[in-house]
């Protein structure tokens, strides 16, 4: 970690350390991937410009969100499977986030379970909930979250099926595995990851394995997990979902204003706006070139939140000024727990914090709440004029 300078060395960490396999479902997205270079490339393409003569000498980055403040305005999205990229990776970006006062959202798909995560960070872990088939599961699963003393839910809606992610197709991922003799073969070419493999083999969904039945062996439980994701959703489920969960209730996937206001409408808190990291629809938007427009039409009313192609702390900054009240990252913290565990997950918030405060000296603010569209490029001089008010 001592010669780890920016987001992309921890990536390249991940990669050295992970069979292909691994490495694929992490950087895929689906069809032809123009996804994923939409998502970062909205950022090089936005210009901030700096306000010169401020004293910067004291900032701060602290951000309220829901009530609590945090050290910064980065938190850890979910990211399913951790587990299989480092054995019992959920619970240690739990701890990261806890000692780095962000939150963290568990995924829905995690090796660790809902009641260790109210255990090790009560006040810090946020829960990602997915419809079952079965909607007794996920009504257990809310009812399982307010027992664990979790105060935010996030339920992700941009999932109404699987997608077409062809990496994954052709190293053989599939429920059962089918791997290639090419994939075992390379796969022993990255021993760490090898011996924990032979050590713990298929990651366990600990929050799913109540409903598969006593004494339920890993496969059956992933099986299992397989067939419940593949639920319908629809607005039924966020009023029932709200009318279970008393804490802060966020959907996660908005990417267009009417969808926002009518979440608004039934009483939801927040949104993020995300494109699953583009791993669902390829020639979607980023939310990037979204998010200004959600902003202007929920206003103040409801919490509006970001993920997607952020790997700089020139990134988060860009996305608070156009609307944002918090930013979340899922592939640098997972390259950063892949890499290092801990310590990796720690590195990864450490680098955005640093970034974000040199980022924010360099345009002249001091405070988080002091950003907005003010320091954007006018796109022409109504919108210079509109910025100056």
């Amino acid at each position: 970690m001592k010669d780890v300078v920016n987001i992309d060395d921890l990536r390249k960490l991940a990669k050295k350390r992970l069979p292909k396999i691994a490495y694929d479902f992490i950087e895929g997205g689906t069809d032809d991937e123009v996804g994923l270079v939409t998502n970062e490339q909205a950022f090089r393409k936005a210009r901030i410009v700096p306000r010169y003569l401020v004293d910067v000498s004291v900032r701060d980055q602290s951000t309220t969100l829901f009530g609590r403040t945090y050290s910064s305005p980065i938190g850890i999205a979910p990211t399913g499977l951790a587990g299989l990229f480092r054995h019992g990776a959920d619970l240690m970006l739990a701890e990261a986030a806890r000692d780095a006062n962000v939150p963290f959202i568990m995924s829905g798909s995690s090796t660790g379970s809902i009641e260790d995560l109210g255990k090790l960070a009560p006040d810090h872990g946020w829960y990602q909930l997915y419809s079952a088939k079965d909607q007794a599961v996920s009504e257990d699963m809310i009812k399982r979250s307010a027992d664990a003393g979790l105060r935010t839910l996030v339920f992700t809606v941009d999932v109404p099926e699987g997608s077409n992610r062809e990496r994954n197709t052709r190293n053989g991922w599939s429920r059962p595995l089918r791997l290639t003799w090419k994939t075992k073969f390379e796969a022993l070419l990255h021993p760490a990851w090898m011996m924990q493999w032979f050590r713990h083999g298929t990651p366990y969904f600990d929050n799913w394995a109540k409903y598969a039945g006593p004494d339920a062996s890993a496969d059956k439980v992933a099986d299992m997990v397989a067939y419940q994701n593949r639920a319908p959703m629809s607005w039924k489920h966020v009023e029932r979902f709200r009318e279970l969960w008393k804490g802060n209730f966020v959907l996660k996937g908005i990417m267009h204003p009417d969808d926002a206001i009518r979440a608004h409408s039934l009483g939801v808190d927040g949104v993020m706006v995300s494109n699953h990291g583009a791993r669902q629809l390829d020639l979607a938007p980023s939310p990037l070139e979204v998010l200004p427009a959600i902003r202007d039409a929920v206003g103040d009313k409801m919490t509006v939140m970001f993920d997607g192609g952020v790997r700089r702390g020139l990134d988060a900054i860009i996305a608070l000024c156009m609307g944002a009240k918090f930013v979340f990252v899922g592939r640098p913290t997972l390259y950063g727990v892949t890499a290092g565990g801990v310590e990796g997950a720690a590195k990864a918030l450490q680098i955005f914090r640093r970034e974000i405060d040199i980022s924010m000296a360099q345009i002249g603010a001091t405070k988080i709440a002091d950003l907005g569209p003010q320091y954007m490029m006018w796109k022409d001089e109504e919108d210079l004029r509109r910025n100056r008010r």
